[in-house]
């Protein structure tokens, strides 16, 4: 019988609290920011934000926990932001929307970080064993960066791979790995770099003996792209079925599917909270339009990272993926 897990891509907002608490301070230490150091109170109020995160995923019911990647100022590119060997620079857009990051730019040879694997460790002694691992992946992490060390599109894309395996294997046991990969839809990589894409993931992916997913958003891969990403050794493949029903159950009829499969169903960026009953509906509809649907695990997630939500939005989708997934359960037994 399939599994229906409930879950999300991670990148939550942060309490209405932290925000104005961590504005404040850091306003007051950018000098110590600029350095690295974000100083006690700094990480205190960041470590109080995780525990509540992680508890109001708990009270919802959610069957996988994430850190909440409340650090991560700039989205997917903070692994990389955070590193000795990178300097951070200016201002870019934050692919097609209104959030922006610092364009981390790799001057040097990406050797092991550990930030967040500290993170990791930290969600680890709040959970019970339902812990998600949440990384940007290596195709997405490469589109975000600049190059001036590698100097070779390939050599880089296989540099930042190679740095996030290195990240994985330092993570703490983890029940699931969601692969965040919105640049294989919103840059997608031309003939040849999408198959060096889809052994860059593989690679990664075969640093943990957890379940890994790759969660690509904004809409659907195309069609070489899907095929060869299907080709790396991972469990799931997410698709955004709020951003485009059309092209992703066109790949799922024309190529198949994982074992397992990600589905995004409810929207991580608009404030319209969906009702349960609407999601469990949502997944009878995808079940409708493809030949396979015998999965063995069906994750229940938004589309998107749930960044952008007012923190009491955020609060409701969760509980309306947990019920979702339940009510899924139900009908299926």
């Amino acid at each position: 019988m399939t599994e229906y897990v409930s879950t999300t891509p991670g990148l939550f907002p942060l309490p209405d609290w932290a925000k104005d608490d961590l504005s404040d301070l850091k306003g007051h230490q950018k000098h110590d920011l600029v350095s690295g150091d974000e100083g006690e109170e700094i990480t205190a109020a960041y470590e109080d934000a995780r525990e509540e995160v992680i508890g109001v995923q708990q009270d919802a019911g959610l069957d996988r926990v994430v850190e909440g990647q409340l650090r991560w100022d700039d989205m997917l590119a903070h692994p990389l932001a955070v590193h000795d060997a990178v300097e951070t620079r200016g201002i870019v857009r934050y692919y097609d929307n209104n959030n922006f990051y610092r364009e981390p730019v790799v001057g040097g040879d990406l050797g092991f970080s550990g930030d967040v694997a500290s993170e990791l460790e930290a969600a680890s002694e709040l959970t019970d064993g339902d812990l998600q691992a949440v990384l940007p992946g290596p195709y997405s992490l490469a589109d975000l960066a600049t190059d001036e060390h590698y100097g070779d599109e390939a050599e880089f894309l296989s540099a930042i791979a190679d740095f996030l395996t290195g990240e994985v294997d330092a993570f703490p046991e983890h029940e699931t790995l969601f692969l965040l990969e919105p640049s294989l839809v919103e840059n997608a990589p031309e003939d040849g770099l999408d198959k060096r894409a889809s052994e860059a993931i593989d690679r990664v992916a075969s640093a943990t003996d957890a379940d890994v997913v790759v969660q690509p958003y904004w809409g659907a891969l195309e069609e070489k792209v899907y095929a060869h990403l299907l080709d790396a050794d991972v469990d799931a493949v997410g698709f955004d079925f709020v951003a485009s029903r059309e092209d992703n159950v066109y790949n799922l009829q024309e190529y198949g599917a994982t074992d397992d499969v990600s589905l995004g169903l409810a929207d991580g960026q608009n404030t319209l909270v969906e009702d349960p009953e609407a999601i469990r509906d949502r997944v009878d509809w995808v079940y409708e339009q493809i030949p396979v649907t015998d999965f063995e695990t069906v994750y229940l997630t938004t589309n998107t990272e749930t960044f952008y939500l007012p923190y009491g939005k955020f609060e409701e989708k969760l509980a309306v993926l947990a019920e979702a997934a339940d009510l899924a359960e139900v009908k299926a037994a």
